[in-house]
């Protein structure tokens, strides 16, 4: 018979045991109470996550400005960013961009709350990874090779019909622009626009002077939304008689960048935008 001593060991070990081979299981659950704090992960986490799974994202997500989702935006509990906000909704994963707040991101870990970085997106390829990774951090494979369908198939249709290569510049407020290792950039490569921003040496993002443009005379301006109620001086250049004379001899359209700045199904609504503007003569109206 036993030692007691022995048998109480043995239970504790077969406990243990047992407890060790739920831990797999435990590990992989779906998480159920997913906090975005980016606006790229915010519009990432409303495509992919499944029914009650996602149960916050960033202000940033519900501005139409800036946000391509705004609207589904409005169902969902906003946040600040803050750490001590994020941390009492209780949250089994926070969805963060590599360039959140860093104290936030870092204080969250260290309060043992799982946190997945995503970076920037550079390309759309770069967006496919995103959503697959997302997929299969929220369990949620399928709805993210959904998504990534529609925005093949959507692709696939731009394809079809490309015009002929031009040269573009894009030209934000403060003069700054996005070169061919962009979100941006790619987008407008895959029009057969030639970006310009390679002759200043910009390959991701930078201020293009108004005089570099100027010289350059790209047969395409595209230029972002006003982001400004009233007149402001970040859009100065944007008035400024010798952009308004480069403008008038090139075709100068707007692409709102709620398209650009972050990747999903909107940055294929955005090229088919830009695609019909340049279509019908390159006027924006």
């Amino acid at each position: 018979m036993p030692h007691p001593a022995h048998a109480k060991r043995n239970v504790f070990s077969a406990a243990c045991a047992g407890f060790l081979l739920l831990l797999p299981f435990t590990a992989a659950a779906a998480p159920q109470r997913v906090v975005s704090i980016n606006l790229c992960t915010d519009q990432m986490a409303m495509l992919v996550a499944g029914e009650g799974q996602l149960i916050s994202v960033s202000r940033l997500a519900a501005d139409p400005a800036i946000s391509a989702m705004a609207a589904e935006a409005a169902g969902y509990r906003l946040n600040d960013g803050l750490a001590e906000q994020v941390f009492l909704m209780k949250p089994d994963l926070v969805l963060a961009g590599s360039y959140s707040t860093r104290e936030t991101v870092d204080l969250l870990k260290r309060l043992g709350i799982a946190v997945a970085e995503f970076p920037p997106e550079a390309s759309l390829d770069d967006v496919r990874h995103n959503l697959e990774r997302l997929g299969v951090l929220l369990d949620r494979k399928q709805a993210a090779a959904d998504v990534i369908a529609a925005m093949d198939e959507g692709l696939a249709a731009l394809a079809e019909t490309p015009p002929g290569k031009r040269t573009a510049a894009l030209y934000y407020a403060n003069g700054y622009t996005s070169g061919k290792d962009s979100l941006a950039g790619d987008m407008i490569a895959r029009l057969g626009l030639v970006n310009i921003a390679s002759e200043v040496g910009i390959d991701t993002l930078g201020r293009l002077p108004l005089e570099r443009l100027i010289m350059a005379a790209p047969d395409v301006i595209v230029g972002g939304d006003a982001g400004y109620e009233a007149p402001a001086l970040a859009e100065a250049g944007f008035r400024h008689p010798a952009f308004l004379a480069a403008a008038e001899r090139s075709d100068y359209v707007s692409l709102p960048s709620r398209y650009t700045i972050c990747g999903g199904p909107f940055n294929v609504a955005g090229l088919a935008l830009l695609a019909e503007k340049l279509g019908g003569g390159g006027a924006d109206e």
